[in-house]
């Protein structure tokens, strides 16, 4: 991972982590969009990040190792406004729109 990406990667921010899946004797890559939920560890070896989604009106959370030789790369879509907290578990019991509004994104 780039050193630059790795630092912009902090609670609060939207990422698509596009990660290599095998199938068979294929590997093809998938991506998964969310909102960074925890970070742990810094830039640590066995550092991940936890990245919250919505899939199919279901929130599904994932948890990547930084330095993992599955994760072919990382997008930094929006970077958040407003967050002063390190953890943000407390948006699990939010609505998408509260989100936004707490996080400090446009609508």
């Amino acid at each position: 991972m780039d050193k630059e990406i790795l630092n912009k990667i902090k609670p609060g921010a939207r990422i698509k982590v596009w990660e290599r899946i095998k199938e068979g004797g294929k590997e093809r890559p998938s991506p998964f969009e969310g909102i960074v939920i925890a970070r742990k560890h810094g830039n640590e070896p066995g550092a991940t990040i936890m990245v919250r989604g919505i899939f199919q009106e279901i929130g599904v959370e994932k948890i990547y190792p930084i330095h993992s030789p599955l994760i072919a790369k990382i997008e930094i879509l929006e970077q958040p406004k407003k967050i002063h907290r390190a953890k943000l578990y407390f948006l699990r019991k939010l609505s998408q729109k509260k989100i936004r509004q707490k996080i400090g994104r446009p609508a």
